[in-house]
């Protein structure tokens, strides 16, 4: 029994050893900068001002007056409940199509996980050409008889044209998740449905859907996350403009913090942010699990 519990201690101390290295990176780099805002965001906290007064809830209150707090709320939500869907879908629609039997299979799989591993500044660049007025994107409407505009410093499509890139850059990454998902299907499931009279279509619906819900709720979930944060297309493409078209939270958080040095505040309006993408991913592990049929 001695032997036992000095064997015992020792693991313990060799497993707290390795730990904590870690859990110093986890708390310098993670637990504290969280813990930071929190506590910043009752204070009037400039960087410009060496005097920090604590305000209390003063942060808060004026957010809940802020006009373009809320103009940042409206278009992060246009874009997270557009972007996702349509994303999800596509990618579902790619993984399934990538694993049929076609030729060149290996090379669209290439070709459409590219955009996921490419520099958003560098596709946001590209289609800053694309989108603008003599851009491809016009040329082409062009060719059927269609006036394009500038996508981009047009108030009412810059959100949308983000968007259709946020679409076309993250569809690959998450096609490979629903990938693994269907390749992890037993076979014998559609060679059933086939024997029972099943087309395509029932078969899709009825066993692809279904088993693969669980790499739905994760692709759903990381998607609203990545949508609720979006900030480096917005930044590269279009700082925000025009007239706050493109004025997302993160956005919203940067500027209070950068550029006006009201880190107080943006401390609030981001715990706002935090609290927000909490209930959404709650709402959809509460009514939409991830547990298969």
């Amino acid at each position: 029994m001695i032997t036992f519990k000095k064997d015992s201690t020792q693991q313990t101390v060799a497993a707290y050893t390795f730990l904590a290295f870690p859990l110093l990176i986890f708390t310098g780099f993670m637990l504290f900068p969280v813990l930071f805002i929190f506590i910043i965001g009752f204070f009037d906290w400039n960087l410009l001002i060496p005097e920090k007064p604590f305000i209390g809830f003063e942060n808060y209150t004026e957010l809940s007056s802020d006009d373009l707090f809320y103009i940042a709320l409206k278009n992060t939500s246009i874009y997270a409940f557009g972007v996702v869907p349509i994303q999800t879908l596509l990618a579902l629609f790619l993984a399934f199509l990538m694993n049929q039997k076609i030729r060149g299979r290996a090379a669209l799989r290439v070709a459409f996980y590219v955009p996921a591993i490419t520099s958003s500044v560098v596709t946001s660049i590209i289609f800053l050409w694309i989108y603008s007025k003599p851009g491809l994107l016009n040329y082409l409407l062009s060719l059927v008889g269609i006036e394009g505009t500038d996508w981009i410093t047009n108030p009412n499509t810059a959100l949308y044209a983000i968007m259709a890139l946020n679409i076309w850059t993250t569809s690959g990454y998450f096609m490979v998740s629903f990938l693994a998902g269907l390749q992890s299907i037993p076979a014998s499931l559609y060679e059933a449905a086939r024997i029972d009279g099943a087309n395509t279509w029932q078969q899709f619906w009825k066993i692809t859907v279904p088993m693969v819900r669980p790499i739905t709720f994760f692709v759903v979930v990381l998607s609203l996350i990545g949508c609720f944060q979006v900030f480096d297309q917005i930044y590269v493409m279009s700082s925000g403009g025009p007239v706050n078209a493109t004025t997302t939270m993160s956005y919203y958080i940067y500027t209070s913090a950068f550029k006006y040095f009201r880190l107080g505040y943006a401390a609030s309006v981001s715990i706002v942010l935090a609290m927000i993408i909490w209930a959404a991913t709650y709402i959809q592990k509460r009514y939409f699990p991830p547990e298969a049929y």
